[in-house]
């Protein structure tokens, strides 16, 4: 049976110890109001989310700007014109489990709608095989892109060639399976027993792939 890792901590701190994976994931520090106020300094926006959990479930958006603070939970935005406001209300409507915060990437659209890109690979005995490379499209008014909120599923190539089409789609696809099987090594070396893992990656404007998740359980 394959091993399973539920944390998301576990996870990222296992390819942040190398280079070449460490440069695709966004900054990533524990939940509290001082991370959160200064990553919110840095960077304008952060997506926070449980150590645990999957599917979407708790992810909350949280950006500064012009003076105020936001979040959108779902579908629901919330405006406050002081940190400790917007601080006191985030810690009623998150779920009630430990919290990341992660460093916010504008990720390329299609019609203003956020898309990301799940990228699975199985362990056989003929070593790991790609099953699949798809596009998740947000569901309107949402930001998170899973398919059980709601989200449309795309083929990795059309996905690229509508959100990116200024960028060779065909390149991207590359680069992502390079940087899959770079990573599968990684977590097979850090976690021996794991039989398949999905990659969550996003792409910002520029096209940078940016590892957002890692899943021992895809769906």
């Amino acid at each position: 049976m394959s091993r399973q890792l539920a944390s998301k901590w576990l996870k990222t701190a296992a390819l942040l110890k190398y280079p070449v994976a460490a440069v695709h994931i966004p900054q990533t520090k524990a939940f509290n109001s001082g991370n959160l106020l200064k990553m919110l300094s840095h960077y304008g926006m952060v997506y926070i989310k449980p150590v645990v959990g999957g599917g979407g479930y708790g992810v909350i958006r949280v950006s500064a700007s012009g003076g105020a603070y936001r979040y959108t939970h779902m579908k629901i935005t919330r405006s406050f014109t002081h940190f400790n406001q917007m601080y006191r209300s985030l810690i009623r409507v998150k779920a009630r489990r430990r919290y990341m915060i992660q460093q916010g990437i504008h990720l390329a659209t299609i019609q203003g709608r956020p898309i990301d890109y799940r990228v699975k690979v199985v362990k056989t005995e003929r070593g790991w095989v790609f099953r699949s490379m798809v596009g998740r499209l947000a569901r309107p008014g949402l930001v998170v892109t899973n398919l059980s909120k709601g989200g449309t599923m795309l083929s990795g190539r059309r996905a690229l060639a509508l959100s990116l089409p200024h960028i060779s789609g065909k390149h991207k696809r590359r680069e992502m399976r390079s940087l899959t099987l770079t990573c599968t090594h990684i977590m097979e070396s850090r976690f021996p027993g794991v039989g398949q893992l999905g990659f969550d990656y996003g792409l910002d404007h520029s096209g940078k792939i940016w590892i957002l998740e890692v899943n021992t359980r895809p769906q």
